[in-house]
């Protein structure tokens, strides 16, 4: 009999145990859809790719620190840039999201990207930030696959021709086609105020980084090229080339030389004094890049610098071929750097008519003050 009472005890007990299993797991299944609705109306869907403790985990945490992703910093400006680089990692933007005060933390933050499914779609590039954005709108922005900003580079000694090439890929609305024909016959209007009267914008295109609006327009792009050109001359620049009895339109075709045929910044100066040397007394050039740019593309190199130069290549009758005519090209053969330029306005004082590359592959040259010297310097 009392055997009879134990068993009967333990089945109610079991029963009970049972009861509140089964009550937990359905209040527990009650709370997390309470949550789940919350966080879904605030924040959206999850996405399909998470596993069913990862969504508990992820809406637990949302439902009860998600509140920072609503701030909305204040900026000052009417907008501001947020670059994205290649590879980085979601910490370290939402890191540097929370340093630039565009988010309040950064836990929340890579939480919702991972909820969302954002973490895998984030974009490189450089998005624009305004006043009212939060967190979340921050966090759209970065899965744009378009970003607001065209990233487009000029390299110093690129020739007119190689920075349309860039711009076949660049996203850019204007053909490279449209690009060159401007190039070729600019119109002042296009030009920076105070830009002299030019036949062709060769040399004034400046080299460097730009971040340009997807939609701008050919007239905007040449005007954003040709300004930062002008805000990188000074009237001290100014000054130092007219010293040396130059035009600064003679200073920029020199500048394009001294460019193409430098490979170590340090010795653009002393190639800038060759050339100034020679041109004083009326010397032919005789720079290989001036040839280069007469001969143009070279189909089976697929370059527009033909290297090396055949003796047909440097008889090329052309007047930017400095081994054919005398005095200067007739505008510059490729868009030079500041330094290029400077390097003509302060070009070292040396008795030097002649260099060539030195024999180690260092890029370097040996200079000579006579044809005699330069022919010993040749290598053996």
């Amino acid at each position: 009999m009392a055997k009879n009472k134990r068993s009967a005890g333990v089945s109610i007990l079991i029963i009970i145990f049972l009861f509140s299993l089964c009550s937990l797991l359905l209040g527990s299944i009650w709370a997390y859809d309470q949550v789940s609705t919350v966080v879904f109306n605030r924040f959206g869907d999850p996405t399909s790719e998470l596993s069913f403790p990862q969504k508990i985990k992820l809406s637990l945490e949302l439902y009860i620190k998600g509140d920072s992703l609503f701030y909305e910093p204040k900026i000052s400006t009417d907008e501001v840039f947020f670059q994205v680089e290649n590879g980085q990692s979601i910490y370290d933007i939402s890191e540097q999201l929370r340093a630039a005060g565009y988010i309040q933390s950064v836990d929340s933050f890579i939480n919702y990207l991972i909820y969302r499914g954002y973490d895998r779609r984030i974009q490189s590039g450089k998005f624009v930030i305004t006043d009212g954005m939060n967190g979340i709108d921050i966090a759209r922005k970065l899965i744009n696959p378009i970003p607001e900003k065209i990233y487009f580079v000029v390299l110093p000694g690129w020739r007119a021709e190689e920075i349309a090439d860039a711009l076949v890929y660049s996203g850019l609305s204007f053909t490279p086609d449209d690009f060159l024909r401007v190039v070729r016959y600019p119109t002042q209007s296009m030009l920076p105020e105070g830009f002299p009267e030019l036949t062709s914008l060769e040399g004034y295109l400046a080299p460097g980084e730009y971040y340009l609006d997807r939609e701008i327009t050919i007239s905007e792009f040449i005007r954003a090229l040709t300004q930062r050109f002008a805000e990188n001359i000074n009237g001290d620049l100014k000054t130092a080339i007219a010293e040396k009895g130059l035009t600064f339109s003679d200073a920029v075709i020199l500048a394009s030389i001294v460019e193409r045929e430098s490979i170590i910044e340090e010795e653009m100066p002393i190639i800038a004094s060759v050339f100034l040397n020679r041109y004083e007394i009326g010397m032919k050039l005789d720079s290989d890049p001036t040839a280069q740019y007469a001969v143009g593309y070279n189909e089976k190199q697929d370059t527009w610098w033909t290297n090396p130069l055949s003796l047909d290549d440097l008889n090329f009758d052309s007047v930017f071929n400095t081994y054919i005519y005398s005095g200067l090209p007739p505008h510059p053969i490729c868009n030079p750097s500041l330094q290029a330029i400077q390097a003509v306005a302060y070009a070292a004082d040396t008795p030097y008519f002649y260099f060539r590359a030195k024999c180690d592959s260092s890029g370097k040259h040996e200079f000579a003050r006579s044809y005699e010297e330069h022919l010993l310097n040749g290598c053996e």
